[in-house]
């Protein structure tokens, strides 16, 4: 899927050489644009797993998996916000 994501790999076409990290710069500077994958190492963790770790993970039983228009979306953001502020 170039220039998109699938599943446990993301492809961008065409990245330019300059937002590479230094060290992956150095091995390509003498090109302008390079093809950048990414794949996981390893398969996800079981959904178990998944909510001991995580840096918003005690936040997952929050999470609300379906919305039926944008407006629910911003609604559950502010709600998710107005919980922060409280505490």
């Amino acid at each position: 899927m170039p220039g998109g994501r699938a599943m446990n790999r993301i492809v961008r076409e065409h990245y330019p050489v300059e937002k590479l990290p230094d060290d992956l710069r150095a091995a390509v500077e003498d090109e302008s644009s390079v093809r950048v994958v990414l794949e996981r190492e390893t398969a996800a963790p079981p959904a178990g797993e998944m909510a001991r770790e995580g840096h918003f993970s005690r936040w997952r039983h929050l999470r609300q998996t379906r919305f039926e228009t944008p407006e629910g979306v911003v609604a559950h953001v502010r709600a998710l916000r107005d919980e922060w502020d409280r505490r």
